[in-house]
This record gives structure tokens, C-alpha cells and sequence, in this order.
């Protein structure tokens, strides 16, 4: 890295080389026109002439060095991990009591409690007041901060100071405060400055908020917009109910214009109906079929008259059995004189055989 080093009231410039390792650590937000002090060692080159520094330490003075102290512990306790956004805790919704760390009858305390009181009316504070400015200012931050922190009723603690200069805000980028504020078990919101102003405090305080007037609407909800979202919910659930009920309804008037529940009756009728038609059709089906078994049972009586020996019997004719009961076909099979009996239409009759000549 080359600079170049002037001395307004005696015209003079020369050439400093350094190392950028050595610029960060001791200047690292150098621009044009800011007071340095260095330790450097002369060169001198023959050949051109020229005298130049090689600087192996550089420092700002004035604000210069104060930024790249606060520089320097920025990066400190970022290395520590105090400005982990992954630790970082979310406030509650509505608190139930608010404490707040700020000067004296300060703007900055009457920004943050009118604007959270605007919001919400019945939101609750335990103000602590401090120095905020001076060598006393540290301690006395760090002493409401351990109070707070150890009463239960207390949800978030809110750090707020109006603008000023950097000397000024210099107390919340102490390293003993942003320590403090990292251990506390309760969320802390910082509200230090106006919104260009980032004391280290900013970074590591659970949210930041750009003025204390931010810090007061961030706090608490909007009483007003509540309202209305819970009104706005509450229709919404209304015409949901509504419609449900409407659907409802409408399938139930649907369910019930269905002629199966609308006019029961017509169903039944036409079962009737249908009974009332199966009804003749076995009863013609049965008559039909005794009409054909009488016929038929007459034909078969019919014929089975014409067959029997008793219609031969009747027309004049008889059946000869011999003593055991056999029929007798033809002459040969009795002798003459064997008993004979003889059956007629009428009756039976006894005989005797006997030979003819």
C-alpha cells in the first residue's frame, strides 16, 4: 500500500509504503485529509533522489482513531459471536410490562412511551433513568440492565437515547454494556440515535430500531389495527360458517326433492303394482296348470279304465282260475273234476271241470 504522508503548514509530502495488514489493524476506514500518527523508518534511494517511510504502525487520531477503536472491537466481538443472528431472541406480541433505560426527562423517553401508549393504550413501563453521556454513564447502564433483567414482570428491555455525536453515543458501543446486554435472559431492543447512527450496541441487542420513536412501535401492536384484523377475521369466519351452512342446505333441499323421500308413496305404489301383477300371473299360471292336470289325470282314468279287466269283466266275459288262484288259459292245463272258480262282473262262481266229447 503507498500513501502519501503531508504537513500542510510546512508544504512537505513524502511516500509511505505499508503493509495492508498494518492499515486494517490500525486505520482501516483511512481516507483523504485524516490526521495520522506512524512510526515508520526512513529510505533513501540514491539513484532518484527520493526519500520515502516504510511504516510498520499507523494510527488515526482524533475521531480517525476513535472509529478504529470501535472498529477494532466491532470485530472483536463479532469473532466472539455476539452478533450471532442465530442467538438473537424475538420480543413477545403484547408485553405485559416494558422496561426502559434512558436519561431524564429526555425525548427519548417521552418518543418511546408515547408512541407505545398511542398503540396500545394499556401497555405498562418501568422506567429506569440514567446518565446516558459521560464517564458515569456505563456503570449506571449496566446496573438498570441487571435490575430489569432480574424482574419477572419484565418481557423486553428497551435501551433508547436521542441522537448526538459520535463522541457522544460513545457509551453504548462499550464493550462492558454490549457484554451485559449479551447475557441478559431477556430480549433487549436498542434504540440509541438517529437511524445513520449503528453503536455497537445495535448489533448486539436482540432487534434493533432505528429512532426511539421506531422503538415504540415496534414494542407493542397497533390497538386500532388489531381491531380491524379481528374484525376482519371474524367476517371471514362468518361467511365461511355462512356458506357452509348455505351448502349445506342446499344439499340437504336436494337430498330431500328425490322422489324416494319427496313422495314415498310412489314407490311403494309401483311395488304394489308390481305385487298386484305377479299376484294374477300365479294365479293364472296355477289355474292353468290344474285345468291341464284334471284334463290329463281324465285322459289317464280313460284309458286306464278301457285297459282294466273289470270293463272286460262287464261286457260278458270271465276270468277261470283253478283251486290255487291261477288263471286258467287253456283246457289242457286242469284235469276233468278239478274245482274250479269262476269270475264274473258280478261275483264268482264256483265249478267243476269236466270233458267234453
Amino acid at each position: 500500500m503507498f500513501l502519501t504522508l503531508r504537513d500542510p503548514s510546512a508544504d512537505l509530502s513524502l511516500t509511505v509504503t505499508t503493509n495492508r495488514d498494518v492499515l486494517d489493524l490500525g486505520a482501516p476506514e483511512l481516507t483523504d485529509g485524516a490526521r495520522v500518527v506512524l512510526r515508520a523508518k526512513p529510505e533513501f534511494y540514491p539513484a532518484r533522489g527520493t526519500l520515502s517511510l516504510r511504516a510498520d504502525e499507523i494510527r488515526q487520531v482524533g475521531l480517525g482513531e476513535l472509529l478504529a477503536r470501535l472498529e477494532k472491537l466491532k470485530k472483536l466481538l463479532a469473532a466472539e459471536g455476539l452478533f450471532d443472528r442465530a442467538r438473537k431472541r424475538r420480543p413477545p406480541f403484547l408485553p405485559q410490562r416494558i422496561g426502559l433505560i434512558t436519561g431524564r426527562a429526555s425525548a427519548a423517553e417521552r418518543d418511546v412511551l408515547t408512541n407505545a401508549r398511542r398503540r396500545w393504550p394499556a401497555v405498562d413501563f418501568r422506567v429506569v433513568n440514567v446518565a446516558v453521556q459521560g464517564s458515569g454513564a456505563v456503570p449506571q447502564m449496566i446496573d438498570a440492565l441487571a435490575v430489569l433483567d432480574a424482574d419477572p414482570s419484565i418481557d423486553v428491555i428497551v435501551i433508547a437515547r436521542g441522537g448526538g455525536s459520535v463522541e457522544d453515543l460513545l457509551p453504548f458501543s462499550d464493550e462492558a454494556l454490549c457484554r451485559a446486554v449479551f447475557g441478559c435472559r431477556t430480549p433487549v431492543v436498542s434504540a440509541v440515535g438517529h437511524e445513520t447512527d449503528a453503536p455497537l450496541l445495535d448489533y448486539v441487542a436482540d432487534v434493533r430500531a432505528s429512532t426511539p420513536t421506531d422503538a415504540g412501535k415496534r414494542l407493542v401492536p397497533d390497538l386500532a389495527e388489531e381491531l380491524r384484523l379481528i374484525a376482519l377475521a371474524r367476517h371471514r369466519l362468518d361467511r365461511a360458517v355462512t356458506g357452509l351452512l348455505d351448502r349445506e342446505t342446499h344439499r340437504l333441499e336436494m337430498v330431500r326433492s328425490r322422489p324416494v323421500l319427496a313422495r314415498p308413496q310412489v314407490l311403494l305404489d309401483g311395488r304394489a303394482g308390481e305385487v298386484d301383477a305377479l299376484r294374477d300371473r300365479a294365479t293364472r299360471c296355477l289355474a292353468h296348470r290344474l285345468s291341464a292336470g284334471t284334463a290329463e289325470l281324465g285322459h289317464t282314468l280313460a284309458r286306464l279304465r278301457a285297459l282294466s279287466p273289470a270293463a272286460t269283466l262287464d261286457r260278458g266275459y270271465a276270468i277261470v282260475q283253478d283251486a290255487a288262484g291261477a288263471v286258467v288259459r287253456s283246457p289242457d292245463d286242469v284235469a276233468a273234476g278239478d274245482p274250479l272258480r269262476l269270475r264274473l262282473a258280478g261275483g264268482e262262481l264256483p265249478a267243476v271241470a269236466a270233458r267234453s266229447e
